[in-house]
């Protein structure tokens, strides 16, 4: 169940750390925020290490649909309606240098880079996309209504950005990592303060960012609480439309479309991670009906970080973690908010003063209606009983007959059948 992209590209291998290190920042995980979060540290001159567990963007990277946009599902309303106007601006324009940022990088980069509409579509309600764009105009950002979509279906038209971005992540990766200092196959067992314990050594820092998806350090932050995992799926079909764009249903269950070369790539059957959901069947249910001489020639999963409020965390670990950094809960929107994260880290690490970092403080409130539920389900699930135990937490694994693997409800850590640690924020196998 490899990707597109994992087939089409190959990133370079890197050795593993043996021995000590002292660095002035340690990044760890080479997914792509790490990697980027790398790229600007060795740019401004900064000396910096990168460690993986596994390979360069061998977790969530890998699986992405590759959309580089500021239009996060329909979200500027709401972003309105929680932070105020001037915040909800502020939002908009870093995700926009971010994609000016990816723009400017991929004109020497073969990676198939294209400019691309976005839209937000509803079926149903076009009261949300009178909403969006009322609070688009508020913001002052030139937001348009679409009402004739390529879909096979009936819309109540879509909200649509101008000028994004679609790409092949890992030739991106492949090109900017060539000459970054990686080491592979380096696991961090523990920290104490800014050391980081890997098997035969150490890594001291002056600064410590942490980039693994999934915050693994649960002594600060409470991440545990503040955010939860979504899987969803992914089907490449041959022979099916041209959409000229990237689409995505406002509705949570609702599917994305976007091309890739002869390729559609249909994507949904959203679940929380240990949970029932329409999977791979929705997909392929979707695709018989109304691409009906399609051919299936990739299918694969990933999943997000969800955070309580729809705004990923980047900032400072926790209250009293000075040095210690921390960038995720991208909320399906992982490419444009890995780019916010390396540039808001590396001015936060030089000193620099960045204003966008107070939208994404980890420190913000945490009275969210989500926060009730994700302490729901890690309590219900803490009290199910089941010989299968996430080593994280403690919660009873579910098994996903789909994918064959245990997976875990509360805070989404993944493993084969025979207990090998596949999605954190787990760091250890089943006993």
């Amino acid at each position: 169940m490899d990707s597109v992209w994992t087939e089409s590209s190959r990133i370079r291998g890197f050795q593993p750390l043996k021995g000590d290190l002292k660095t002035d920042v340690l990044i760890v995980g080479g997914g792509m925020a790490g990697i980027l979060c790398g790229y600007f540290l060795q740019q401004a001159g900064v000396d910096y290490a990168i460690v993986e567990a596994d390979t360069v963007c061998s977790g969530i990277t890998k699986n992405t649909t590759a959309k580089i946009t500021s239009q996060h599902g329909l979200i500027y309303h709401k972003l309105v309606r929680e932070f105020g106007v001037e915040k909800a601006r502020m939002y908009l324009d870093i995700n926009e240098a971010a994609l000016k940022k990816y723009r400017e990088l991929c004109k020497n980069i073969d990676c198939d880079f294209e400019d691309k509409d976005s839209y937000v579509y509803s079926t149903d309600r076009y009261q949300k996309l009178e909403q969006e764009l009322n609070a688009l105009n508020e913001i002052g950002f030139d937001g348009d209504y679409v009402k004739d979509l390529p879909l096979p279906f009936q819309t109540e038209g879509a909200v649509r950005f101008k000028n994004q971005a679609l790409f092949h992540p890992l030739k991106f990766i492949a090109s900017i990592a060539e000459n970054l200092n990686i080491y592979e196959h380096t696991k961090v067992l523990e920290f104490a303060g800014l050391t980081a314990s890997i098997h035969g050594g150490t890594v001291t820092a002056d600064h410590i960012i942490i980039a693994t998806h999934y915050p693994i350090l649960n002594k600060h932050g409470a991440y545990f609480a503040k955010e939860y995992q979504n899987r969803s799926y992914v089907l490449g079909l041959l022979n099916a439309t041209e959409v000229n764009g990237m689409y995505v249903d406002e509705a949570e269950k609702g599917l994305s479309f976007r091309n890739y070369k002869d390729l559609l790539l249909l994507g949904g059957g959203s679940h929380r991670t240990g949970k029932k959901g329409g999977k791979w069947q929705e997909l392929e249910a979707f695709s018989q009906k109304y691409y009906p001489d399609s051919v299936e020639k990739y299918r694969w999963a990933t999943q997000d970080c969800m955070t309580l409020d729809q705004v990923p965390y980047i900032g400072l670990y926790g209250k009293s973690t000075k040095g210690l950094y921390v960038t995720t809960g991208f909320n399906k929107w992982g490419m444009t908010s890995s780019m916010v994260s390396a540039m808001i880290l590396t001015d936060l690490i030089l000193g620099k003063e960045n204003p966008y970092a107070q939208v994404f403080s980890p420190r913000r409130t945490v009275l969210r209606p989500q926060l009730v539920v994700n302490l729901a389900e890690s309590t219900a699930n803490l009290l199910t009983i089941s010989k299968k135990r996430c080593p994280h937490m403690g919660c009873a694994l579910k098994w996903n007959p789909e994918e064959r693997t245990w997976d875990c409800p509360c805070h989404g850590s993944r493993f084969t059948k025979d207990g090998e640690l596949i999605d954190n924020p787990a760091t250890d196998d089943l006993n």
